[in-house]
Order: structure tokens, then sequence, then C-alpha cells
């Protein structure tokens, strides 16, 4: 995969560069910049840091990484941030864009960056992360390479910061499990009837507006989903229990289908029904097409290699339902969209997994980049999509 979160220390890791967040004076720092002093080999590298000079922010430089399993040592001067209003976010970019420009002319397949910034510079970390992703996604557009983000290994505190946490409300307000939950304890009645049923034992047509609104369920789900309490009504002793149910109760549940089905707004359904019959490679060129993307926009952003892609586009490939929402995201699809994408493939959106509820979280914001996302996953112990 182009791009990947590990926990490691940064000295340990196998890659044909690594970033070192320098101190702009030829000198040896604290933190990461002292342990990889102390790796490669104090008075070797620093007589090569003489050679660079005086490192001002923005700035990168180049030396041997001698006992590190790393070909070079890529030196970056991060600037301070002191409120956004000197220029701090242009010169951070800088510093992203002229490592991995770096490191590809220097020939490496691989490169490995701490989260820079972030920490005694005190950049906000979503901030950071924003930058980090823009610089690497743009760059992967263009290039064939490996990036690494690596988290020292006894770190536990959350690399995407506030990001996390806007995140974590959104998982919380809308984990199928816990909104189940609530409303089953509210409804006693309702848990009588639909107690023994395969059904959530919750007032279907409740949960259905719930879920319509958000907008995760496509049209076709949500029809067979009523269909069920049509079904379950009308099958034998269904009237009996139906007898614990208050009357207005159990009219809203008969009438909800003929209440609640109209006509949605015309989504990939509608515009490209006829492709349904056709190879999902064909869909997919018909997608970027339509979208008006470049195929490496698609990748990029989706965060699969320019070959895996090649693969998918002629068929040589099925891709897992991680694959798929990754190629969701490349896509910008909407969450109907999206619905409809994985359905061609034989997938669907579940309510009750914190992967899918995250990725719906950056849908919804239209914040299309599964760089991000697979940060926020890490954060949140889960794996990245990349990882299948």
């Amino acid at each position: 995969m182009p791009f990947q979160i590990i926990r490691n220390d940064i000295t340990k890791v196998k890659a044909d560069a690594i970033v070192n967040t320098a101190n702009p004076e030829v000198t040896i720092g604290d933190g990461v910049e002292f342990a990889i002093y102390k790796a490669a080999g104090r008075e070797k590298l620093l007589a090569e840091r003489e050679k660079i000079g005086r490192l001002v922010p923005g700035e990168v430089g180049i030396t041997d990484a001698f006992a590190l399993q790393a070909k070079y040592i890529i030196h970056v001067s991060s600037p301070w941030w002191t409120g956004g209003s000197r220029g701090e976010e242009k010169l951070l970019r800088e510093c992203y864009d002229k490592a991995l420009l770096l490191a590809y002319e220097h020939g490496c397949a691989s490169v490995a960056f701490p989260l820079l910034a972030t920490g005694a510079y005190r950049f906000p970390k979503k901030t950071g992360i924003q930058i980090a992703v823009d610089a690497f996604t743009k760059f992967l557009e263009e290039h064939d390479m490996e990036i690494m983000l690596a988290v020292f290994e006894k770190e536990s505190v959350k690399i995407s910061g506030e990001l996390v946490e806007e995140v974590a409300s959104f998982v919380d307000d809308n984990y199928v499990r816990e909104t189940v939950q609530e409303e089953y304890k509210r409804d006693a009645s309702v848990r009588a009837v639909f107690s023994s049923a395969t059904v959530l034992p919750v007032s279907r047509k409740g949960l259905f507006r719930n879920r319509k609104r958000r907008e995760g369920m496509g049209t076709e789900s949500y029809k067979d989903a009523a269909s069920e309490d049509q079904n379950f009504l009308s099958s034998p002793g269904a009237s009996e229990q139906g007898k614990n149910i208050e009357p207005e109760l159990l009219e809203e549940l008969q009438s909800a289908p003929e209440e609640t089905f109209g006509k949605t707004e015309e989504d990939l359904e509608g515009a490209l029904k006829e492709i349904y019959t056709e190879s999902f490679e064909k869909h997919l060129q018909k997608l970027i097409n339509k979208k008006g993307f470049k195929n490496s926009e698609v990748y990029a952003a989706a965060n699969i290699s320019k070959q895996y892609f090649s693969k998918l586009l002629n068929g040589k490939v099925k891709p897992s339902k991680e694959k798929m929402l990754a190629l969701a995201v490349g896509l910008r699809l909407n969450l109907d969209e999206t619905v409809d994408f994985l359905r061609i493939a034989g997938y669907a959106l579940s309510p009750i997994s914190q992967t899918d509820i995250i990725v719906e979280y950056f849908i919804r914001k239209k914040d299309y980049n599964v760089l991000k996302i697979d940060i926020v996953l890490f954060d949140y112990g889960q794996d990245p999509l990349s990882k299948a």
C-alpha cells in the first residue's frame, strides 16, 4: 500500500529514508533526534550534519544513515506554531513536500516520517494531520513510493488529536446497538411483540426513521426491512401477539411502508442502473469518467497502489469490502451512492461496525481522504482500510 501507519521506534524502521525533526542549529536536540543520533552513530552523523549547516524553518537536508537500517536520514527543520498568523502552515507543508522530493531524487522506494511539529513545536494535531495527508496524497498522485507514518511504540496519545474526539461524538450518536438498547428500554409494549422475532426488538418504524435520517440505508434495503415487518405482522400468531400492542402503535407499524416510502433524491442507482449487469471493472471505470476524475486522483485518495488499481480495472482481482470503502472515498461518493456501490460487489454498510460508521462520518463531512480515515481508525484501535 502507498501509505501506512506503523507503531515502531523510527530508528528501527526498515525504509530507504527516515525523517528527523532536526534542530535548526548544528546541534543535537532532545527526544527523537537524540535517539536517531545515538542509533546512527553520534560523531559520524554530527560531522555530516555540519556540512549542511543551519536549517531555517521549512528547509531540509540529507545525510547517510550510517548504523541505522535506513540508507538516508532526511533532516527537516519544522516551524513553531505561534497561532497560525506567521505562515506556519505553509512552512510545514514545505517540510513535507521537500522531504518527499528529496527522497525521490535519491531513488528511495520508501520513507518513514514522524508526525512533524505536533509535539514540542506545538502545532494543533488536527492541523498537522491535515497538512501531512494533503502532502502525501498530492505526492502519491504523481509518484510511486511507500510512505510510512511512524508512531512511537510506547506513545498512547491519539495522534489525530481533537479530530478523533469529533468522530467519537458521531460514533456515539450513530452506533445502532446503543440506539436499540435505548429504544428497547423505553418501549415495553413493542418489546413484548418482537422479543421472539429475528428482527430488532424495537419499533421498526421508529428505527426506520432514525436510520433513514442517517442516509446510510438505500431504498431497496429500506423496503426489504419494512417487508419483514409486514410479513411478521401478517404471520400466524402475530394477531395474538398484536393484542399486546397499543392500537395506535399497531396502526403505525402496519402503515409504515406506505407512509415512509417515496422517491428518494436521484442517486447513482437511477443514473447508472443499466450498468449493474456489467462487470465491476467496467462499472468502476464509468464511475471514474462520470465523476470527471483522473485515475491517479482516485487511487491516491483511496490509498491504493497504482499496480493494484490497474488489476482492478483489468478484472484480475476482486476487491474486499475495505477496498470498496476506500474506493468510495476516492470517488467522492455520497452515502446513497456508497450504499449502491458496495451492493454491486455484494457488500453493505453495517450499523454495528465502528469502521463503517467512521467512514460514514468522513463521507458525510465530504472529507474524502483514506489516509486521514486510516489515522482515525488507528486511534480507535481498528484495522486501517489499507490493511486488507
